[in-house]
């Protein structure tokens, strides 16, 4: 076997087929992202030079570009016109503030409040979706039943305009993808960590148990929504499709529940990539084991962000085990505790046992889930690991 391009090999990796080598691909790399001016063709373009693999991902609109939804990669999320918004600040004490946030709609009013704090990243604005919101929010958005009605002026279609730019980035994405010789991605989906957004985590935990109609019904419109934005994605051609679900570990729901509720809604949706030449990844870095079934039954292609570290129930030997060549992992060395804080062995222990345990095939080395820090030791640990994995990286049969 010659050596392949990029795009071949992680393709071969994610079909669980026999590659030249194990590919290493970081699933986020944002300490050298943000030294490429936050261009991610330019990012492609760098991480190749480092002799990585890498992907294009689209739409590429960075963080600052997409204020109300920065958690939320992918098409822009907007509103009904009829939606007004209205934020403002409250003192407390001399301590803290709140920040509270109103939508008015034709069907009502929805409230979210945050108590600030020095580390809250969006200045005076609460965005739709947000990871912060969860760890700072006093009131979230959906508190009961009533107000699922007034969902749907929140949630729209995508709009005529965002679909032409998206069609227009994706000739000038695949054309660069080809030329670069790398994978193309598109997404992201979205399920349970909306909800999570939107109710709260403790409070969408107990709405699952206490009013799980309540909770079915957020997640079908969720579901429906996602869908509308799925088909515009997939209307470009990208190898795979990605989702983001790193709130529908057992951490946070029970497998039982993953099963009923959530398992049907996925088949649809990975039968939908299927159905369109794409692969389906999925994003959960942690309470995965007791869902693998789920996965294979759903048909996922690739679980990523197997982080043995902080992640819970990651035991890699069983994951690769329980999964019998049927599903392909993307991760294997935990991102922010050991290269960015671990020790040169740390590090070469971690590749070295994510190879052995994941691969060879139907394996993608990466750190989980991103790499941030730009500082020294990050960047000495970064060179480690790829050292490490070039001398580790043959297959049998592979050239």
């Amino acid at each position: 076997m010659g050596e392949l391009t990029s795009r071949e090999r992680m393709l071969r990796a994610l079909r669980r087929e026999l590659p030249d080598y194990i590919p290493c691909c970081f699933m986020s790399f944002t300490a050298l992202r943000r030294q490429c001016r936050e261009d991610f063709y330019e990012l492609v373009k760098a991480e190749r030079a480092m002799g990585l693999d890498s992907f294009l991902f689209i739409p590429t609109a960075p963080r600052p570009e997409r204020p109300d939804h920065p958690d939320l990669r992918g098409l822009p999320v907007r509103f009904d016109p009829a939606v007004e918004t209205k934020e403002w600040r409250e003192t407390v004490a001399s301590s803290y503030a709140l920040l509270h946030k109103e939508y008015t709609t034709p069907a009502g009013r929805l409230t979210a409040s945050v108590r600030l704090a020095e580390d809250w990243p969006h200045g005076d604005h609460i965005p739709f979706a947000d990871d912060y919101q969860v760890s700072h929010g006093i009131k979230p958005l959906i508190t009961e039943a009533s107000e699922l009605e007034i969902l749907p002026y929140l949630l729209r279609p995508p709009a005529a305009e965002d679909i032409a730019a998206f069609q227009e980035e994706a000739e000038k994405a695949r054309a660069f993808a080809e030329e670069e010789g790398v994978l193309l991605a598109g997404g992201w989906g979205v399920g349970a960590d909306l909800a999570n957004w939107l109710c709260g985590v403790q409070n969408f935990t107990l709405l699952v148990h206490d009013q799980p109609g309540f909770a079915v019904a957020l997640l079908d419109m969720i579901h429906q929504w996602n869908v509308q934005r799925m088909s515009v994605v997939l209307s470009a051609p990208v190898d795979l499709y990605i989702r983001r679900a790193w709130y529908e570990g057992c951490d946070f729901l029970t497998p039982r529940f993953f099963r009923e509720i959530m398992l049907p809604r996925l088949k649809t949706e990975v039968e939908l990539a299927h159905a369109n030449a794409a692969l389906f990844g999925y994003i959960c870095s942690s309470g995965t084991l007791p869902m693998l079934d789920s996965y294979l039954e759903a048909g996922v292609d690739v679980l990523i962000g197997v982080d043995p570290v902080q992640g819970t129930h990651t035991n890699l030997e069983q994951m690769k085990q329980k999964a019998g060549g049927k599903l392909s992992f993307w991760g294997g060395v935990s991102g922010a505790v050991t290269v960015e804080m671990g020790s040169e062995e740390e590090v070469r222990d971690a590749v070295a046992r994510a190879i052995e345990a994941l691969g060879p095939t139907g394996f993608i080395l990466s750190p989980v889930d991103n790499i941030t820090l730009d500082e020294p030791r990050t960047w000495f640990n970064i060179d480690v690991l790829i050292d490490e994995w070039r001398q580790r990286r043959q297959v049998p049969g592979g050239s």
